[in-house]
C-alpha cells in the first residue's frame, strides 16, 4: 500500500483517539485505559500552529500530534505518536516524523523535541537514525532534541 500525509481534519478525531489509546495499551502493557478527555483534541482542529499529522492508505492507521513553542528558543514537540500495529515497520513513523521536521523548517523553529520511553528500544533506535539525541534523562523516558539548522 501506499501511505499519504495529511494534516488531520475534525473527522479524524474518533480514529485519532481509537489509536491513541492503543498507544498507551502498548506502553503501560494494560488494556485499562481511558484516553482523551473531550475537548483534549479541538485545539489542533482549530487552524492555529498545533496540528495532527495522519498516515492513510484509504483508512488512517497512524497519527503524530505537533505542538509549536515559542519559549526562549522556539521549538516543536511531537506528543502522541502512534501506528496501529498491523502497519508498523513500514516506513510510516518515519514519514510522520520528517512531515513535522519539515513543519518545524517552514514555520523556521530551531529544534524539535519529544519523549520517548526508555524501554522502547526500537523507537529509540528510530530517532537516533533520525539525527535525534538524549538531551536530558526525565527518569523512566527520555527528552531527545533533533537542531534544525
Amino acid at each position: 500500500m501506499r501511505y499519504t500525509i495529511r494534516t488531520a481534519v475534525k473527522a479524524d478525531e474518533y480514529i485519532i483517539r481509537k489509536l491513541f489509546q492503543e498507544m498507551l495499551r502498548t506502553i503501560y502493557d494494560t488494556e485499562d485505559v481511558k484516553g482523551y478527555e473531550d475537548g483534549d483534541l479541538d485545539r489542533f482542529f482549530a487552524g492555529k500552529e498545533d496540528r495532527i499529522y495522519v498516515a492513510e492508505d484509504g483508512k488512517v492507521t497512524a497519527f503524530l500530534s505537533v505542538e509549536v513553542h515559542h519559549e526562549e528558543h522556539d521549538y516543536i514537540y511531537l506528543d502522541d505518536f502512534c501506528v496501529t500495529k498491523a502497519c508498523r515497520n513500514k516506513g510510516i513513523g518515519t514519514m510522520l516524523v520528517n512531515t513535522a521536521v519539515s513543519y518545524t523548517k517552514e514555520k523556521k523553529l530551531s529544534a524539535v523535541l519529544l519523549h520517548v520511553e526508555k524501554t522502547n528500544n526500537g523507537a529509540l533506535r528510530l530517532y537516533k537514525q533520525m539525527g535525534f539525541a538524549v538531551f536530558r534523562d526525565d527518569g523512566h523516558r527520555y527528552l531527545m532534541k533533533k537542531d534544525i539548522g
